[in-house]
């Protein structure tokens, strides 16, 4: 039981759920088509406002300007809000009030299915969404490097950690009021997860605590790639974000199998 218990990456059933989500967005396609406006609207606002009151920063012994400081930021939050939407709205509605997978469960398909179909959703969502932020960002003059394109891969796995941990967090949710917990959570971390300023700006005490907020990891790894800035530390922040994923992903199959299994 525990080894059926736990998900295991490449499911070939997996793929149902996103079939069938994908076939769901195919007559809501101008929701799809939305997501590309948010990181074209971010930008502009930080190069055409912000950039110009805030002035250059120095980032690890390099002075970047403000738009090229706070784009990868944005690319992780936008990463972050991306998953949330995915594994926690979307999977609530389907789990709590449509009932969507009582009938997913009637066919051969189990609950790790349905948790892992719905990371793997959620992830091709988030790539598309990443290339196009990256898109912008390189049109706009905000990308760092040329190796601003290895933020893409970095963006998924943050898509990855965040699809993971929703997941598992949604399974706990009772009402829609409830959000507002997601909310209260989700808020702090666009804010103080050195999105905008600097880490080392921050006091000992608040930095300490930020350093092991997972949107600190990301955006502090896709600024580092953006600027072409290789240090060792990112592959522990990479296996920091992978570990958050399986965590997630491992209490999220556990909790549909107690919710939906009778």
């Amino acid at each position: 039981m525990l080894a059926r218990a736990l998900p295991q990456f490449g499911s070939r059933r997996s793929r149902h759920i996103f079939e069938r989500n994908f076939q769901v967005y195919r007559s809501q396609w101008l929701m799809l088509v939305s997501g590309f406006f948010e990181p074209l609207f971010y930008l502009l606002s930080i190069g055409l406002g912000l950039n110009h009151l805030v002035g250059p920063l120095h980032v690890d012994g390099r002075v970047v300007s403000y738009a090229t400081f706070v784009a990868p930021g944005m690319l992780a939050t936008s990463a972050m809000n991306g998953a949330v939407i995915d594994s926690i709205f979307n999977t609530f509605f389907r789990l709590k009030i449509s009932h969507s997978y009582d009938a997913i469960l009637a066919t051969p398909l189990d609950v790790t299915d349905v948790a892992l179909g719905e990371v793997w959703w959620a992830l091709a969502r988030a790539a598309v969404y990443a290339a196009s932020f990256i898109v912008c960002m390189a049109l706009l003059g905000d990308a760092g490097s040329i190796w601003v394109i290895l933020c893409w891969p970095a963006a998924i796995i943050t898509s990855l950690a965040f699809s993971c941990l929703g997941l598992a967090a949604c399974t706990y949710l009772r009402s829609w009021q409830d959000f507002d917990v997601v909310a209260l959570v989700q808020l702090p971390l666009f804010l103080f997860s050195a999105t905008f300023f600097p880490i080392s700006l921050y006091p000992r005490w608040l930095g300490a605590i930020v350093a092991f907020s997972p949107l600190y990891q990301s955006a502090a790894l896709l600024r580092g790639l953006d600027l072409g800035q290789f240090h060792w530390i990112m592959v522990v922040r990479v296996g920091y974000l992978f570990a958050l994923a399986m965590f997630g992903l491992t209490i999220a199959a556990r909790r549909f199998r107690r919710i939906l299994v009778p």
